[in-house]
């Protein structure tokens, strides 16, 4: 909403917050990250304002006097909340919170999305259907116009030529955090690390509700191996612009990301009792596949028919590339003033995702040989079966798997120089890593440049592996070099021959 009005010195921009609010402290929190300045509710209240414009018709929002707008978030009107407001009515369009008593502040526009939901508004409420206007989406405008900067936000999330597969979760108790709290690490478990990356979008009032700290704790096995946590801002829609595929609940994000491109969506829980029969959340899950055992994914994303979700996106917004327009004429005109001279303002891409990066410190690697390749397949270790060995980062991973890993590697030559500016070489930190630890077999180092160094016992000479590039729909595709070690390392200890000039070994990654 905001950059239809930016770029006006007429206009005096403040915030406030409506008592009451079980997710109010986050909410301040969001407004003072971005420099606004806030007014207190006890003084909000006694002055008069030229415009008031809100996200929902609840609480006291009546006492703070000028026009209201009402703007929705989310997208569409798809749950009911029980035991708030009427029975079986669509949160956001309930008669009960449209109708102001008197010597309230009037709503001068409700502004909706798509034709259907000022239909739905008539039904139920016609006196407030009469303020209602169809402007569209701003924030699906933001996604749209985000589209072409998808291969920045999966650079910056780390994905590669990895499926990025995106899980939403709303709020309540028939979120899929709820429902399902034990699917993120089990799709991290079953998921070969290569060949997909995990993140989970959770609703702003989950993460008001639970706290940072406790949503981190709860979801510390699938972070550990490697899931992405996005920050419930601006970083949601980025990240789902950069998806691969979705898993979902009967949160209204899935519609934002149906409406931006035509990828795989899979249902992980229907909604229960919330979701709204033939509402556009309803349509998407019933048109697409569900979700059973977390193993069943890669068929579930098979089993996705082209068009299913994009049709029940269309039934969820209008005016599309035009809402922002539409909705700051439909501003001025309360406002009473003449819009500047400037253009209309253009939705402004999403940001980079800043999301914090991991990568697992150790993996259990399966191997399978052919007469002319090598295949990797890694899992985070200990969340799956033990395959042919256990590749360990050392230093980063803990002791006891460092005691267990039967390849040692390390992201750097040698770490910290030891005393007075000495370090050792790689050779000496080899030979002393393959001391120290009987049961490795292999100690390598991977350096920034992507070159590997490895030496295996018994073998006379270290080995200088080289990783190139492999060529995949016009793109080129690097594999995480630690993967490649995997597969010198599986072929130098089980192969019969040696070799002392270069060797070319094809790797499959992922």
């Amino acid at each position: 909403m905001l950059p239809a009005l930016a770029g006006d010195d007429r206009v005096t921009r403040c915030f406030t917050l409506v008592p009451g609010s079980d997710f109010g402290a986050d909410a301040l929190a969001a407004i003072e990250e971005v420099g606004a300045r806030t007014v207190p509710w006890s003084e909000a209240v006694s002055r008069t304002y030229d415009l008031v414009i809100a996200a929902s018709p609840k609480g006291d929002l009546g006492q703070l006097r000028g026009p209201h707008v009402l703007l929705p978030h989310g997208a569409g009107f798809n749950k009911t909340i029980p035991y708030e407001g009427s029975a079986d009515s669509a949160s956001g369009l309930d008669p009960v919170y449209l109708s102001r008593a008197e010597g309230a502040a009037p709503i001068a526009l409700h502004a909706l999305a798509h034709p259907a939901q000022l239909t739905r508004l008539t039904t139920v409420a016609p006196q407030a259907a009469r303020r209602a206007k169809v402007v569209g989406d701003p924030t699906l405008e933001r996604v749209l116009a985000s589209r072409s900067h998808r291969d920045r936000y999966r650079a910056a999330l780390g994905t590669g030529p990895r499926t990025l597969v995106a899980l939403t979760s709303t709020w309540g108790p028939e979120s899929l955090l709820r429902r399902r709290p034990d699917l993120p690490a089990l799709l991290a478990a079953h998921l070969p690390y290569d060949a997909y990356q995990l993140a989970l979008i959770v609703h702003p009032n989950e993460w008001s509700r639970i706290g940072a700290f406790e949503l981190g704790q709860r979801l510390a096995p699938a972070l550990a191996a490697g899931m992405l946590l996005p920050h419930p801002r601006d970083e949601w829609a980025s990240v789902l612009v950069a998806a691969d595929a979705l898993i979902t609940d009967h949160g209204s994000a899935a519609l934002y990301y149906a409406a931006a491109d035509d990828r795989p969506v899979v249902a992980a829980c229907r909604g229960g009792d919330e979701l709204l029969p033939s509402s556009p959340m309803d349509v998407l899950l019933g048109g697409v596949p569900e979700l059973g055992p977390a193993d069943d994914l890669p068929k579930a994303l098979r089993a996705y028919r082209p068009g299913r979700a994009a049709e029940a996106a269309r039934a969820a917004f209008a005016h599309r590339h035009d809402a922002l327009r539409r909705l700051r004429d439909e501003l001025y005109t309360l406002l009473d003033l003449t819009p500047p001279d400037h253009p209309s303002p253009a939705a402004a891409p999403l940001p980079l995702p800043d999301t914090p990066r991991r990568t697992p410190f150790a993996f259990d690697v399966h191997v399978e040989f052919t007469e002319d390749s090598t295949s990797i397949t890694r899992h985070p270790a200990g969340m799956g079966a033990p395959g042919h060995h256990l590749a360990v980062e050392q230093g980063a991973a803990s002791e006891q798997l460092a005691r267990s890993a039967g390849l040692l590697y390390r992201r750097s030559l040698v770490g910290p120089a030891d005393g007075a500016g000495l370090s050792r070489t790689f050779d000496g930190w080899a030979r002393q890593t393959l001391s120290d630890y009987p049961g490795c077999r292999t100690a390598a180092a991977v350096l920034p440049t992507g070159r590997c160094l490895l030496r295996v016992r018994g073998h006379e000479r270290p080995y200088v592996l080289e990783a190139g590039p492999a060529t995949e729909n016009g793109r080129v595709a690097r594999a995480d070099p630690a993967a490649t070690v995997s597969a010198a390392h599986a072929w130098l200890t089980t192969t019969t021959s040696t070799t002392g000039a270069d060797t070319t070994l094809t790797c499959v990654v992922g």
